[in-house]
């Protein structure tokens, strides 16, 4: 438990009175306190007291109610000074207000720890069931998972940012996942598309940008409409990002349900990856072809098959275009301005990509 989620009730309590309020622990230590002279003082004696008593104890001058956990053990006490019927329901005022803020704070706590072992896999598909009926948690609304991954450098104060950007704290969570990765888990509607989860996470990412100066990658994982699906999404958002690091890596917001081809050669075997290339590229190796015309072939590919826009686009006449492209036909035998072909060599750019990804990891 934090004490400043005590500390910060306990200042509101200085406008409703002149007297001194506030929390001892089980060890009698003064954690929260409106007078901070007195913060860090023991008072073993008042915690013993109030540990023996079921309800308002005077002591030393003051009083005291404990506040207790699940257990019904007393883990916190809070006090007023003064042992007159003015103090005790000051107390029992006092005792009201953290008592709340405490199960707030456990419930919003509980609740992150208990998405954070769905999301990785820490928790058995049917516990997850009776945790969520013991949190009051809805298991089968809609959710987007998003995983923030700090490019460069990260900074600690990068939850607290995305924390801030999500106001219901009961239904939306921003759980650290190590140093460089931060996991989002928002409730939404049922209406929510995936544009409306890119422009989500092109909010988060110019946050980050203009507040800490962090570069991210976000990926987005399809939505989960059930706690149990909350898991694979993750997952998703995760394989996003590594696949957005092979093929686009222009691109700072990922969804896993635009990777396209991309997302399937990055599920292949290597070795299947090797023997496609060589059944593709029999004549010659797909490494045989140089720097400017591999240059030519992308451009060729950006332009949709388009001979005179690529002319247009690379500065080039119309016939020295063709010239380059027969060429590249004459040592692969594939004719990238039929449209077969064109796919044929597009996926084995691609393959070709992915091992050279794998091979420098």
């Amino acid at each position: 438990m934090s004490n400043s989620v005590f500390q910060s009730v306990i200042v509101q309590l200085k406008e409703i009175s002149d007297r001194t309020f506030g929390v001892i622990d089980t060890e009698g230590s003064v954690v929260s306190c409106t007078d901070v002279a007195l913060l860090g003082e023991r008072w073993p004696d008042a915690a013993l007291k109030v540990g023996s008593a079921d309800s308002i104890v005077t002591f030393a001058q003051k009083t005291f109610k404990a506040i207790v956990g699940n257990s019904n053990y007393f883990e916190y006490a809070v006090f007023c000074t003064g042992d007159d019927e003015i103090a005790k329901g000051y107390c029992q005022l006092a005792f009201v207000a953290l008592n709340d803020a405490k199960s707030f704070y456990e419930e919003k706590h509980d609740r992150g720890t208990f998405v954070k072992n769905i999301i990785m896999d820490n928790i058995l598909p049917g516990d997850i069931y009776i945790r969520a009926k013991e949190l009051h948690f809805a298991t089968d609304a809609p959710r987007a998972v998003f995983l923030i991954r700090q490019i460069g450098h990260s900074d600690v104060a990068t939850v607290d940012v995305l924390s801030n950007m999500f106001t219901d704290k009961l239904q939306d969570f921003v759980l650290s996942i190590n140093e460089t990765d931060i996991a989002v888990v928002k409730q939404i509607s049922g209406s929510t598309t995936v544009e409306d989860l890119e422009k989500m996470a092109a909010s988060m990412e110019d946050t980050l940008k203009n507040e800490l100066r962090i570069k991210t990658v976000i990926g987005i994982g399809t939505i989960a409409d059930h706690l149990r699906e909350l898991a694979d999404s993750y997952k998703e958002a995760q394989t996003a990002i590594d696949v957005g690091k092979v093929f686009d890596t222009e691109t700072t917001i990922l969804n896993y349900e635009n990777l396209g081809i991309g997302r399937l050669i990055y599920q292949l075997p290597t070795t299947l990856c090797e023997i496609f290339l060589s059944e593709v590229f029999k004549k010659n190796s797909i490494d045989s072809l140089d720097q400017e015309t591999l240059f030519t072939i992308n451009k060729f590919f950006e332009n949709n098959l388009n001979v005179s826009e690529t002319s247009r686009k690379l500065f080039v006449h119309r016939n020295t275009l063709v010239y380059r492209l027969e060429k590249i036909k004459k040592l692969t035998g594939l004719d990238l301005r039929q449209f077969d072909h064109a796919i044929v060599f597009k996926v084995a750019l691609m393959v070709r990509k992915y091992l050279s990804s794998r091979e420098a990891r």
